[in-house]
């Protein structure tokens, strides 16, 4: 006997139609950041900012240069309030964590983990919120765990759609 396994649908309605900007239009934030060498550790750098409700893609990716000669430098992906429109506090690891910015990855990694956070709004990610806030939310890059030791650049190519 063979299984299926059924997608859930994460969208509010089957009816919408897509198009151009409209609802269900994806939508990209594409930021390009010069990281300088020695960063310290919790140095953020800020890629830009998406709508509390924006789906985010499965498809979204972080690329970036090899940063670290020595040490192994990583970087988490987060959401973080604007204008306080958070309950609580920022998520420094809300999209993803532990990317090893020590090695250069030309075909990038994945932006969102783990694959069940696919589709699901940026509120929705953010571990201190139960409904959604409104307004917008700053994706930022946290550097952890060492300083970087050469200068490089980072690249987020975030897809989405809004409801």
């Amino acid at each position: 006997m063979m299984t299926v396994f059924t997608a859930t649908e994460r969208r509010a309605s089957l009816l919408q139609a897509t198009s151009h900007g409209g609802a269900y239009g994806v939508k990209n934030l594409t930021s390009t950041v010069e990281v300088t060498v020695a960063t310290s550790t919790g140095d953020t750098i800020n890629f830009g900012y998406i709508p509390s409700n924006a789906r985010i893609l499965g498809n979204s990716r972080l690329y970036w240069d090899d940063m670290a000669t020595t040490g192994a430098p990583t970087m988490d992906l987060g959401l973080a309030a604007v204008n306080g429109n958070l309950a609580q506090a920022d998520d420094p690891d809300a999209l993803s964590n532990g990317h090893a910015m020590a090695t250069a990855t030309p075909t990038g990694a994945g932006a969102v983990a783990p694959i069940e956070n696919f589709g699901l709004p940026a509120w929705d990610l953010v571990a201190s919120e139960t409904a959604d806030p409104g307004g917008m939310l700053k994706v930022y890059g946290t550097m952890l765990d060492a300083v970087t030791t050469q200068t490089g650049t980072a690249t987020l190519e975030l897809y989405y759609v809004v409801d």
